[in-house]
């Protein structure tokens, strides 16, 4: 997959503000501060297109972006520990649940975890709920540059282990050095290939 242009739709709180073209979706959920909108600047090419920050919490409403004039990439606001106030955090959760629940368009999830982290109850939820939903979902370790390449293979062999899956079904990134990013697009290009048969 060959991303040639990309385009900031809009942001959103609910579905009423949803963008109301029927283009296949693609969303990106994780923990905050877990490198989402790195990643997703990383596979777009573009260094500034999704805001970034070392401070958790830095997307706080639910970021559509086009891509080629017949893809979406849904921005998902990060849960868990963040450095915004609680009020803000307790309206995260039903946002996330509400547009998983709700876009008929949505083809597929990209769930990222640390390489660095275990998963905790958040990451097991989402993926019982993705599965009990026939919901398509990826998962990419994130911050593997912050490991030898030992270590990483450890980590993998760790988490795929905790969350029952299959070593080859991880995919390892990195927004550094670019470590997974053809992968990550060629897993994104099959699904929706597989979604067109």
């Amino acid at each position: 997959m060959i991303i040639k242009t990309v385009e900031f739709v809009k942001s959103a709180v609910k579905p009423s503000q949803y963008p109301e073209y029927d283009f296949p979706e693609i969303a990106f959920a994780g923990r905050s501060n877990v490198g989402k909108s790195s990643l997703i600047n990383a596979l777009m090419n573009r260094k500034d297109m999704v805001k970034t920050s070392a401070k958790p919490g830095c997307t706080q409403l639910i970021n559509f972006f086009l891509i080629n004039g017949d893809l979406s990439f849904v921005d998902l606001p990060g849960y868990g520990y963040a450095k915004v106030s609680r009020e803000i955090r307790s309206q995260w959760q039903p946002m996330i649940n509400l547009y998983l629940s709700e876009r008929k368009n949505l083809l597929g999830l990209i769930l990222l975890i640390d390489i660095r982290r275990d998963p905790e109850k958040e990451e097991f939820d989402m993926v019982k709920w993705l599965e009990g939903h026939e919901l398509p979902y990826l998962l990419i370790l994130t911050k593997s540059d912050k490991l030898s390449k030992t270590q990483q293979q450890k980590r993998l062999t760790a988490i795929c282990a905790l969350m029952n899956r299959e070593n080859s079904s991880a995919i390892l990134f990195s927004s550094k050095t670019k470590l997974g990013r053809d992968r990550v697009l060629q897993e994104i290009m099959n699904l929706w290939d597989w979604n067109n048969e």
